[in-house]
């Protein structure tokens, strides 16, 4: 993907500001696609599976987290 720069005086750049959002936004989605594999990998263990792993199953959605933000 090509990025069109531009120097203006004012030190304002609007497509630079749109390329940050337009980063941002898939960091989220990236995030977010990894926060709902894991959760949902993890709830679909059974509680005998997920204590032969040492996890509770509280913590699940607090793991799903972690891994999203390691992610990014």
């Amino acid at each position: 993907m090509a990025h069109a720069l531009s120097n203006t005086r004012s030190g304002f750049s609007l497509s630079a500001i749109f390329t940050r959002l337009a980063d941002a936004w898939k960091t989220a989605g990236a995030q977010r696609a990894v926060f709902n594999r894991t959760y949902n990998e993890l709830q679909a263990l059974s509680d005998r599976e997920l204590a032969d792993i040492g996890i509770a199953r509280v913590e699940i959605a607090d793991i799903s987290r972690q891994e999203a933000v390691k992610a990014a």
